[in-house]
């Protein structure tokens, strides 16, 4: 069975809304005694991030079982998804690997999810009724 757009987009956002949950246990249970507080405020940041990210992706999922036909909503899709994966995928590589190099994706990630954003409110505006 194919799945249409608007359940691939649930289905990620189903994804990514449990990998922030765990990736909030993890920070909360077994990292608060391993990294420094401002690693760990880092870390927080990253999957309140993460979280948000995902439930304006399952919003989005949801409008386009209505918006059949919205580019919009399929670029806010991406945006949001690509841009959760690079700004909190780096923040979290930061502060759990160190691995610094990583430091110049966050704001990438960041544009795309301003990008994703954008794409919706575009959609909004745009949808014929």
């Amino acid at each position: 069975m194919l799945l249409s757009r608007s359940e691939h987009t649930i289905a990620a956002a189903g994804v990514l809304g449990a990998l922030a949950i765990l990736s909030g246990a993890f920070g909360g249970h077994g990292l608060r005694t391993i990294l420094s507080p401002q690693d760990l405020q880092t870390y927080q940041t990253s999957v309140q991030y993460h979280m948000i990210s995902a439930l304006a992706l399952l919003g989005v999922g949801i409008l386009q079982g209505q918006w059949r036909q919205s580019l919009w909503l399929a670029r806010a899709a991406t945006g949001l998804l690509l841009g959760c994966l690079l700004f909190s995928g780096s923040l979290y590589s930061l502060t759990l690997l160190e691995a610094r190099f990583m430091g110049f994706v966050t704001p990438i990630g960041g544009i795309m999810l301003v990008g994703g954003w954008l794409c919706l409110a575009v959609a909004a505006l745009t949808q014929d009724s």
